[in-house]
């Protein structure tokens, strides 16, 4: 199911912090459309939690981004994104592959994120999940940014026929 009907060729860019449902959402979509670190960081180190592969895991994920934008092919950038610095990178492969770039926003309350991450396989510190919901920009922020979109889950969710998480 496509709740944004997304354009071939669009870098999809999920933000939001660890247990607010990114990587869930990312699933209704086609597996080869996803780039993920946790999984990166997993293929290197055979865990996804070791944060000392993340210098190589986002070099596997820049090359893939490249060979997907190059090509046209539509892609979900599902880490957590909360770092300004990530999505200027990656709105700028988006410019440089001339694509656009699109952010779904994971709006989720602190209680809620807090309650799904305890409940996942892999829990993430809470100290961590925190951290990065208190790093969560708003929409006006992501436009300011660059992105031609910005979809906040929390509307999208309230689309009938959605998903739940």
């Amino acid at each position: 199911m496509d709740l944004l009907n997304l354009p071939a060729g669009v870098l999809c860019t999920l933000v939001g912090p660890p247990g607010s449902g990114k990587s869930t959402f990312a699933a209704h979509y086609p597996d080869s459309w996803r780039v993920c670190l946790d999984v990166y960081r997993r293929l290197a180190t055979d865990s996804e939690a070791d944060q000392s592969a993340t210098p190589v895991a986002a070099e596997i994920q820049a090359l893939l981004l490249d060979a997907r934008l190059s090509r046209g092919l539509t892609t979900l950038v599902d880490s957590t994104n909360v770092f300004a610095h990530v999505r200027t990178s990656l709105i700028a492969r988006a410019r440089y592959w001339q694509r656009p770039a699109v952010a779904v926003l994971f709006d989720v309350p602190l209680p809620t994120v807090e309650a799904q991450n305890a409940g996942r396989e892999r829990v993430v510190p809470l100290r961590i999940v925190r951290e990065h919901h208190q790093l969560l920009p708003d929409a006006d922020q992501l436009q300011r940014e660059g992105f031609t979109a910005v979809h906040p889950i929390s509307e999208l969710l309230a689309t009938p026929g959605a998903p739940r998480r």
